[in-house]
């Protein structure tokens, strides 16, 4: 698969999943909140530092600055 995020999306996510990990140890998500909020933090995570969005390949959304063929 091709590369389909650009450097800022990738902070944005990184930036969002720190978010919602602080949340979760501060207590304020907790019960299921807390588990979702950790698995969509850990998708983030993995996105960013991979580069590929799954639901970017499936909606044709490309925010990478190089140009796919």
């Amino acid at each position: 698969m091709k590369k389909n995020m650009g450097s800022y999306d990738k902070l944005i996510r990184l930036g969002l999943s720190i978010v919602l990990i602080i949340l979760y140890y501060k207590g304020i998500f907790i019960g299921t909140l807390g588990i979702i909020s950790l698995v969509v933090a850990l998708y983030l995570t993995i996105t960013s530092l991979v580069g590929i969005c799954l639901f970017y390949g499936v909606f044709g959304i490309n925010t990478s600055k190089t140009e796919v063929k």
